[in-house]
């Protein structure tokens, strides 16, 4: 690996290590945020349903009122907006977990590597 003046800089197993541990965890990073984006969308549409259903505009409701009542339905939905605020909660652990993580090791790099590396996104 070069460093900004040209010199060798020798990359160690152990730096190979935390560079591919460093790339897991952005990876993990990024999938936490879509996770997270559709379950807040989840809790979104949920709630908007429950403020108001309108069975005619909603044909996957009509469908599961042929099988429910409507008071199962709302149960459903309200169960749905539990579940996925509780998993919400979790997703937003282990992104904070993740988001730790990635900064400990970009200390140790950008310690070692300077400006030879980079581990920002741009």
């Amino acid at each position: 690996m070069q460093q900004g003046g040209g010199s060798d800089m020798e990359v160690t197993w152990e730096d190979e290590q935390n560079i591919n541990k460093f790339r897991t965890l952005n990876n993990c990073f990024h999938e936490l945020e879509d996770d997270i984006k559709i379950a807040n969308l989840t809790i979104i549409f949920s709630g908007l349903i429950s403020i108001n259903i309108d069975i005619q505009y909603y044909p996957w409701i009509m469908y599961t009122l042929a099988k429910n009542t409507k008071d199962e339905v709302e149960n459903r939905i309200e169960n749905m907006k539990e579940v996925t605020s509780h998993k919400l909660t979790k997703l937003d652990e282990e992104k904070k977990s993740v988001v730790a993580q990635m900064a400990e090791l970009k200390k140790i790099l950008y310690g070692k590597f300077k400006d030879s590396i980079n581990l920002e996104e741009d």
